[in-house]
């Protein structure tokens, strides 16, 4: 009877413990994007972001004259994600929208002009770890002003063929002299090209 109810207890515990674990989960977790030019010993492109979940919207970016006004949530353009601002690092000089993009980290926007009408943004802002943190950076793109671009790359638009329902960014078609990074949710997808220098 005594071992009964210790093996109860510990179930009851590790139940617990497993809704615990639920309730911590970020509502946007964080994800990763990244590849490696040419050889194993290549250079590495990451992108660190959130990844927001649609949870029953069909329209993330909006319509009208309100389109990505939702995603911006009064911030001045939308980080490409949720929370900490996303982040491109590059191992290696890339060019973005005709221009020069040394080798570093970067953080990325985009602005959402029109259905059809997407910029990617790579600024030299920093990303505030935390949103109530002293540091100096921006949290997501509260603050961003376009002083600080490095480059502005004109995005192609595409319909998907299904509902991507947790934000996903990823890379495309990349080889040894560049390729192109795809920022899909819900039923589009935004495609920036970049070159390796």
């Amino acid at each position: 009877m005594r071992i009964s109810h210790i093996a109860l207890f510990f179930a009851l515990l590790l139940g617990a413990a497993d809704i615990a674990t639920a309730q911590d989960r970020p509502a946007s977790p964080r994800g990763e994007a990244s590849t490696q030019i040419g050889s194993t010993d290549g250079p590495w492109l990451i992108v660190d972001y959130g990844r927001p979940i649609l949870r029953g919207r069909t329209n993330p970016y909006g319509s009208g004259e309100e389109y990505g006004s939702g995603l911006n949530a009064g911030a001045p353009g939308w980080r490409a994600g949720a929370n900490v601002s996303t982040t491109l690092t590059t191992e290696t000089d890339l060019g973005m929208g005709g221009t020069h993009v040394p080798a570093g980290t970067y953080t990325l926007f985009i602005e959402l002009t029109s259905p059809s009408q997407w910029t990617l943004i790579v600024s030299n802002h920093k990303a505030k770890s935390n949103f109530r943190s002293d540091e100096e950076g921006l949290w997501g793109s509260y603050g961003y002003t376009p002083d600080m671009d490095v480059a502005r790359v004109p995005m192609a638009v595409q319909p998907l063929e299904v509902m991507l329902d947790q934000f996903t960014i990823a890379f495309m078609n990349v080889s040894e002299s560049g390729g192109q990074i795809g920022f899909g949710w819900g039923a589009n997808m935004g495609i920036a090209s970049f070159e390796v220098h």
